[in-house]
């Protein structure tokens, strides 16, 4: 199976440094959903792998969390793209979780779901956690400047990124990468 995890804030929809606790909050970054349509397209099953700490530290609820994401299918639906799961830490930083990313928990629960090693699945986000937990697990590191990445536009980036991190503008950079191999 072709399988590429994303994370959610700051790699599909715009982060908020405020949380992004409501549908009406939660909006796609520019070409986001055209890129997940286009691997769709090419074969390719996608899953989210995202920390929602609002969510333990009573910023939101699960119905408004559940509200985003169907916002997000919806609309990617109309470009005829899907995101085959959500998978989410809930937990609060304090709470010292397997969870959450940087850990590998989420990763390990969609290699069980799906029943396959993630060695060398493409891993994307926005930050140097989100990278970190998907290598913890052998999956492969692309980094999209978008998000919290913009500070790094057109600078090396910084010791602490895992070795071999391949760096796009945008998730639609990171499709076309992909889809060109």
């Amino acid at each position: 199976m072709k399988l590429i995890i994303l994370d959610r804030d700051g790699t599909i929809n715009a982060d908020s440094d405020e949380y992004v606790k409501s549908p009406e909050e939660w909006q796609p970054l520019p070409g986001a959903l055209e890129a997940i349509a286009k691997l769709n397209h090419a074969g390719w099953h996608v899953v989210v792998a995202s920390n929602q700490s609002g969510l333990g530290r009573g910023l939101f609820d699960l119905a408004s969390l559940n509200a985003m994401h169907a916002k997000m299918n919806k609309l990617l639906a109309a470009q005829g793209g899907r995101i085959d799961a959500v998978f989410f830490c809930p937990h609060a930083a304090d709470d010292h979780c397997r969870c959450r990313k940087p850990l590998p928990g989420l990763f390990e629960q969609i290699g069980e779901r799906y029943n396959m090693p993630l060695q060398g699945v493409p891993v994307v986000g926005d930050t140097v956690r989100d990278l970190q937990a998907g290598t913890s697990v052998g999956c492969e590191p692309h980094l999209v400047l978008t998000g919290k990445a913009q500070r790094y536009r057109g600078q090396a980036l910084p010791p602490g990124f895992p070795p071999g991190t391949v760096v796009h503008e945008d998730l639609m950079g990171f499709a076309d990468a992909i889809l060109a191999r």
